[in-house]
């Protein structure tokens, strides 16, 4: 029991969150399976929570998108929130926050892959925001989510718009100001299997943009993102 509430905490601090009511992460990382093995403990599954969790990270991204892509259509803004939120998505949020070695987990569902299975990974994250919002409210919510939305938004415009942020950048500026964007890489930082990656883009002599990211690619197109979101940064002419 010790080594399970060790892991749970260890989800809080990786993720900066501190539980005033640690009963709430403690049931946003139960599985059912745990209490069907302990019928003799007196908490709840993360289920509840889940279904909270859904309905909340769906209010956040649709606030996110519709504020920060004022060009998008209708149609657009939905096929994006729905890529954001789909399991295999948010799935891949949970492993990156170890949810799975984390989580009380019955012995039969570990044995036969549980932790690294994505529904369940996607269950507990969604869990998770559910515990978040009744724990500390949306603006918490809004922080914990928005790093991993911000890197998981270029692949989902490429999927969805069929048109990547840097080729929609190079196609605006090209038409625009007839020069073609410029991408630099000025720092990186972590440890070799988890490096961060920082990098510019500029117009003429001018940063419009600067993200960050996992790798190279998806740096550039986080700063090709931004340089979309403010076009009243760019130079009027060159030259």
């Amino acid at each position: 029991m010790t080594q399970m509430t060790d892991r749970m905490a260890a989800v809080a601090a990786q993720s900066d969150i501190t539980f005033s009511n640690a009963h709430l992460l403690r049931t946003a990382l139960t599985h059912r399976s745990y209490l069907n093995e302990h019928p003799e403990l007196d908490w709840d599954d993360n289920e509840r929570l889940e279904y909270l969790g859904d309905a909340v990270l769906d209010l956040v991204l649709a606030a996110y998108l519709y504020s920060s892509l004022p060009d998008a259509t209708e149609g657009e803004l939905t096929a994006l929130r729905a890529a954001l939120v789909r399991r295999e998505t948010l799935a891949q949020f949970g492993g990156r926050l170890a949810l799975g070695s984390a989580m009380a987990m019955g012995h039969g569902e570990a044995e036969t892959g549980g932790r690294t299975r994505p529904a369940v990974l996607c269950a507990a994250f969604e869990a998770l925001v559910g515990a978040l919002y009744l724990d500390q409210g949306l603006d918490a919510v809004t922080d914990f989510v928005m790093p991993f939305v911000e890197e998981a938004l270029p692949e989902a415009q490429a999927e969805v718009l069929g048109k990547d942020p840097k080729s929609r950048l190079q196609e605006l500026v090209q038409g625009r100001l007839g020069v073609t964007p410029r991408y630099r890489t000025v720092g990186e930082s972590g440890p070799d299997h988890a490096k961060t990656f920082t990098v510019d883009v500029s117009i003429g002599d001018r940063v419009v943009g600067q993200g960050e990211g996992p790798n190279k690619q998806a740096a550039a197109q986080r700063a090709a993102i931004l340089a979309l979101e403010h076009t009243e940064d760019w130079p009027e002419h060159l030259g």
